[in-house]
């Protein structure tokens, strides 16, 4: 409505200057009308400058994430670098396990992501501030500027388990790629058995009296923390 009393206004102006015959009549309506023509004007900046009639209104929504990690032994959040700085960070994840499609975080410099870590659920908690108009006669006045609802920022943090790791998306196709190769998985199922070997060993040699079920399940266990480990020298290999 701003922008309609100030083209009135300058209409208004002319015509009241032109066409009234009185001087004194026309003078006096030209003023009010220069004068109504310079306060639409000035708060017409003021909207676009200082957001005149505007305030922030923020919103938070909490969303739990899942790895981006096919591996259920290696839970991953992934990142993409926005720039050559590494200042600004696209986060990669699954809203579900069994989410076929990745999310990530929004690509934009007002976005603002921090990463901790949790002993409770891993989630995403967003908070958008959002610039809107303090009430309907603002709204009404400075609505045709189409500048309702705009993003002032917004920031994730994101809550993750001590056993994820982040890393980059070129770091995780290298480990990816080295996981899978011929020559690393023959060391390690070689290493696997000589760790588990030496484990069960072990634990018969201080108790000999140990049934084949203890044995088996030793041996479980054995594999799963050599797998671990192996899992998180691999991840600093790829990282250094």
């Amino acid at each position: 409505m701003i922008l309609v009393t100030l083209v009135l206004s300058a209409v208004l102006a002319f015509v009241c200057y032109v066409y009234i015959t009185k001087r004194w009549l026309a003078n006096s309506l030209t003023v009010v009308m220069v004068l109504s023509l310079i306060t639409s004007i000035v708060f017409l900046i003021k909207n676009d400058h200082d957001h005149f009639g505007m305030h922030n209104v923020t919103t938070t929504k909490t969303t739990r994430i899942y790895s981006a990690s096919p591996s259920k032994q290696m839970p991953l959040m992934l990142y993409k670098s926005v720039g050559t700085a590494d200042k600004h960070r696209v986060y990669v994840y699954k809203t579900s396990a069994d989410a076929k499609k990745t999310s990530h975080t929004t690509a934009k410099l007002t976005t603002h992501n921090v990463v901790k870590k949790t002993s409770g659920r891993n989630r995403i908690v967003t908070q958008k501030t959002y610039r809107e108009y303090r009430s309907g006669a603002m709204k009404f006045w400075f609505g045709w500027a189409d500048n309702g609802h705009q993003l002032v920022k917004e920031t994730n943090t994101i809550y993750l388990k001590h056993n994820w790791e982040t890393l980059s998306t070129t770091q995780a196709k290298k480990l990816q790629k080295l996981a899978k190769s011929k020559s690393y998985q023959a060391k390690q199922k070689k290493a696997a058995t000589a760790y588990v070997k030496k484990q069960v060993t072990a634990a018969m040699t201080k108790d000999p009296t140990m049934s084949q079920a203890q044995q088996q399940k030793l041996t479980k266990q054995a594999t799963a923390a050599y797998q671990a480990k192996a899992t998180q020298q691999l991840i600093q290999r790829v990282k250094n």
